[in-house]
């Protein structure tokens, strides 16, 4: 069994991002409108989040969804959070979440009261893996009146969250298939995956509620944003009214019929993300090229392989990721500092949730792929600018 080597990782890593001496893990490309739209906001003084680019767009993005509409809003966490509200999910309620993700899809769990029940991934999607979904319900669940109940706790079983890890799809189909059956909601996390496709189908439209983001390191960023996605408008409606302080419209009284957010995104954000989604094509071709090119590089690399998404799947690359042919956080961790140390970023998957303190005793599902995957997995530079030379 060959382990890799570190000094050979750098030298490798170098070649593929054309002996560059530094590269952050993912940074953002201002190379289109950005400055003329912030200064029309600054001009106009239109800049919080009333404004004709918050609805610009949220049109520009429904075309990224499938026709969708769009609701957007201050980050990807209160995208995630608003949109379990309208799935349902309340206090006291588990909501079955991979333990592979970043602490947000746990923390917006948390957010409404609900406890995060923790689920193991695929190896081949790095998401949820829907055949140990299935029968870990089978072990855990029980059907009564129309309620999905974990047999231990009592609680209800009030959505699955399928997350696209690193913007890799997960296998969405039996996820939804088995979510009907269940009678559980779906609430799909694509805050990783714009642009990506399941099937030739649109990421973020693949379930009947998703949430994006589009913070600093994402494949389009508005500095920090989010964004609810539904298939019913009436859904839609109602999360711009929960995000908009739950305010009644009137010209001038402040009417509010419910506990509401102040989580509508500012419309000097919004000018940010219209300017970045007219360059979302060229940022997608870039990102697959640097793909491709760390495919070449890494092909006879030792002891590791570049993860590929499946046939089925149409990756945005967000970050392109190198997997160990074996767990061992000890060799991982050597090549994490070689390459850290030289300036060039390259980061590990997520601590899993289950291994976080507020989450070590929620429950969850065995997890002995999340597990191992845990201790294999490195995330390489994946900026869209490091890929354009490629195109």
């Amino acid at each position: 069994m060959m382990s890799p080597d570190p000094l050979t990782f750098v030298a490798r890593l170098r070649e593929a991002l054309g002996g560059i001496a530094k590269a952050q893990l993912h940074e953002p490309h201002f190379g289109g409108r950005e400055w003329d739209y912030v200064k029309d906001c600054l001009d106009t003084g239109w800049i919080s989040s009333v404004g004709s680019r918050v609805s610009q767009f949220e049109r520009m993005l429904s075309h990224h969804v499938d026709g969708r509409p769009v609701v957007a809003c201050v980050n990807g966490t209160a995208a995630l959070r608003v949109a379990l509200e309208l799935a349902g999910v309340g206090p006291n309620d588990e909501v079955l979440i991979p333990a592979l993700t970043f602490v947000a899809t746990a923390n917006s769990v948390s957010h409404l009261g609900a406890i995060a029940h923790f689920i193991d991934s695929s190896e081949t999607t790095l998401g949820v893996d829907p055949v140990k979904l299935e029968a870990h319900l089978h072990e855990t669940a029980d059907r009564r009146a129309n309620r999905v109940l974990n047999r231990k706790t009592g609680r209800r079983l009030a959505a699955i969250v399928p997350m696209h890890c690193f913007g890799h799809p997960v296998d969405m189909d039996p996820l939804i298939e088995l979510g009907a059956r269940w009678q559980i909601p779906v609430v799909e996390d694509a805050t990783e995956s714009l642009g990506s496709h399941y099937k030739g189908r649109m990421c973020g439209a693949l379930a009947s509620l998703a949430a994006l983001s589009f913070n600093g390191n994402k494949i389009v960023t508005t500095g920090g944003g989010g964004a609810i996605v539904a298939e019913d408008p009436e859904l839609a409606r109602r999360a711009k009214h929960l995000t908009t302080t739950a305010k009644l419209p009137h010209r001038w009284a402040f009417i509010h019929d419910e506990v509401g957010y102040n989580d509508r995104m500012p419309n000097i954000n919004a000018a940010v993300g219209v300017a970045q989604l007219e360059q979302l094509p060229r940022f997608l071709a870039a990102k697959r090229a640097l793909q491709k090119h760390y495919e070449t590089v890494f092909a006879d690399f030792p002891g590791a392989r570049l993860f590929r998404p499946q046939p089925w799947a149409e990756s945005n690359i967000w970050l392109a990721v190198l997997v160990l042919d074996h767990p061992d956080a000890a060799v991982r961790d050597a090549l994490l500092d070689a390459s850290n140390a030289v300036g060039l970023m390259t980061r590990p998957a997520w601590t899993l949730m289950h291994r976080l303190a507020m989450y070590r005793d929620h429950p969850r599902a065995t997890l002995a792929t999340a597990e191992d995957l845990e201790s294999r997995i490195i995330c390489l530079p994946s900026s869209a600018a490091l890929g354009f030379s490629h195109v």
